[in-house]
Parts: C-alpha cells; sequence; structure tokens
C-alpha cells in the first residue's frame, strides 16, 4: 500500500484516517472555530420561532438552512425570510429543487434509491434546479443548497460568467455522499463553498477529510432518523477542534420528515424548529464545559452568506 499511499499524500491528501486527530489550525474568515446552524427552517415563521428561542437560550443561530426548496416558498415568504435573517447577521441557505426523489421516476422509489432521489433527473430536472438557484438571488438569497454534481458545477460557471452574484455560495448537501477526502475535495473544485459531510464518519475520517479541504464542514451532531439518526453531542468539542471551521448541525432524532413543508404542517415545523434551537444550546454548554476555548463567530461575521434586502 505505500505507493498508494505516497501517490496520494504527492496529490496533496491525507495517506490514510487520521487516527491521531490533530487539532485544525484553519478557521473562518473571523478566525472563529466554529458556527450554529438549524436545519429545516421551512418558512418565515419557522425562521421567527428559531430566532425568538435562540435569543431565550442566549445563543447564536450563524445559519438556517430549508429542505423543502425554493420552489415551495413563494416571492413574499423568500423576501421575508431574507429580512428576518438579515436582521440578526444570519445566513439563509434554501434547497434547489426538484429532484429525482420528486419526480415520476421510479428508481429513486426502488431499495436502491437512496443512490439517485436527491440527484437531478433529466437535463429539464438541471434546468429548473438552476431557475431555483436564480429565483433565490433574485430575491436576496445569498446560499443555495445543491445535491447534484452537474448543478454544482453549472451554478458555479454561472457565478463565474456574472449569470448569478459573485457572493452567491453554494452549500453541499449532505445528500450528495461524499465521504473520503478525494470526493470532498472534488467538490470543493466544483464550486463547493461548505460542504455537508455524511453522517456517520468517526473523527478519524473527519480529520482526514478536514486536511484535505479549507472549506467551511458542515456535521450533523444530533442526526434525523432518515439519515442514521446518531446523537454525538459529546463528541462536540473534539468536532470543533478537529474539524475548525465547522458548522454545528442540529437536526432531530425521533421527528418526522417534513419535506415538502407547507401551512398543513406549519405548527409542527414551529416546534420542531424550536426544539432544535433546544438542542443547540445543550451542545454549547456542552461545548463550553469541554473545550471553553474554543471560539465561535459573531451573528454577522465575515464569511457568511447573509441576504441582501432591498432598503
Amino acid at each position: 500500500m505505500e505507493r498508494t499511499r505516497a501517490f496520494l499524500e504527492r496529490l496533496g491528501l491525507p495517506r490514510g484516517d487520521l487516527h491521531d486527530l490533530p487539532t485544525s489550525t484553519k478557521r473562518f474568515p473571523d478566525g472563529a472555530q466554529y458556527r450554529i446552524e438549524i436545519p429545516s427552517t421551512e418558512g418565515p415563521r419557522v425562521l421567527a420561532a428559531v430566532i425568538e428561542e435562540a435569543k431565550r437560550h442566549g445563543i447564536v443561530v450563524h445559519r438556517i438552512s430549508q429542505g423543502s426548496g425554493v420552489m415551495l416558498l413563494t416571492d413574499e415568504e423568500i423576501r421575508e425570510m431574507a429580512a428576518l435573517a438579515a436582521a440578526e447577521g444570519m445566513e439563509v441557505s434554501l434547497f434547489a429543487r426538484p429532484s429525482a426523489g420528486w419526480d415520476i421516476g421510479a428508481m429513486a422509489r426502488t431499495p436502491a434509491g437512496a443512490l439517485v432521489s436527491a440527484k437531478l433527473r433529466g437535463q429539464e430536472q438541471l434546468v429548473h434546479c438552476l431557475e431555483d438557484v436564480r429565483r433565490a438571488a433574485d430575491l436576496g438569497i445569498r446560499s443555495v443548497l445543491l445535491a447534484d454534481e452537474g448543478a454544482l458545477w453549472v451554478a458555479s460557471e454561472m457565478r463565474r460568467a456574472g449569470e448569478l452574484p459573485r457572493d452567491m455560495q453554494f452549500k453541499v448537501s449532505v445528500l450528495m455522499g461524499a465521504a473520503n477526502p478525494a470526493s470532498v475535495a472534488l467538490l470543493v473544485r466544483l464550486g463547493a463553498d461548505t460542504y455537508n459531510v455524511v453522517t456517520d464518519l468517526s473523527l478519524a475520517q473527519l480529520a482526514a477529510i478536514r486536511a484535505a479541504v479549507d472549506v467551511p464542514l458542515d456535521i450533523y451532531v444530533e442526526v434525523p432518523d432518515d439519515v442514521g439518526g446518531f446523537v454525538r453531542h459529546y463528541e462536540i468539542a473534539e468536532i470543533v477542534r478537529v474539524c475548525a471551521p465547522v458548522y454545528l448541525k442540529f437536526g432531530l432524532r425521533n421527528a418526522p420528515n417534513i419535506y415538502p413543508s407547507g401551512r398543513h404542517l406549519e405548527e409542527l415545523a414551529v416546534q420542531l424548529g424550536r426544539e432544535r434551537v433546544r438542542r443547540a444550546a445543550i451542545g454549547l454548554a456542552l461545548l463550553h464545559r469541554y473545550y471553553p476555548d474554543a471560539v465561535g463567530s459573531r451573528p454577522g461575521a465575515a464569511g457568511l452568506a447573509l441576504p441582501v434586502v432591498d432598503r
């Protein structure tokens, strides 16, 4: 194996998983090691509840993400989310939909369908996804979630060509599934600004990915049941030390999948959002107990893809 390990090293990749768990010296642009993300914030009412709950617990939420897609929010709702978040110095990342799992194809509903359900099926669906990206940008959003390599590459080229704002950021979804340093490094080359790693990686595996790329890693420390259901709160201190810069992402175990969300699920989505913030407060208490010197970002910190709101 030595020749293979040496070749990986020449490519700038680690020789193997980093079981010595080196301390990361990489940071966010403001010098911080960690930020907080609350996922599944499915509309303005949920976002308002997340903001209220964060203030009640005395914590900073740096980014919220949404999963139902730009396509299932009205212009008014997107503008309201942008205004709410901008006032708090908070990033909003909206999923660019649709995907194969929402399409008429059968494979996404087979036992092996998880492999393709988040991908784009056909060129028309690629067009639709990119239209979601354009619409989000036109309404002031500066971060979108992508789960398809082709969409990431084309959106990055659109940004380079001035078809999208230069400050647009591409957050790669956990559903992309890249789980090793080479795969994540390739997605960064395609344009990823931040990468949500798969949920079941060990600290040694995460350390190897961190060694290979500089972009922030988005790491679920509490994981929804449909992508693992893990509760890794006691690992938060080591995750921050080893993986900085890192977004600590608080999903919720033992909670229903509400995608696609809407008014019919709004009350549930609000309560789930509040509980995710409570879980984040619990996680941050553990971080402060076991790694008191860890540095978090302030609201509106450099590098956040803050919404642009017309004055």
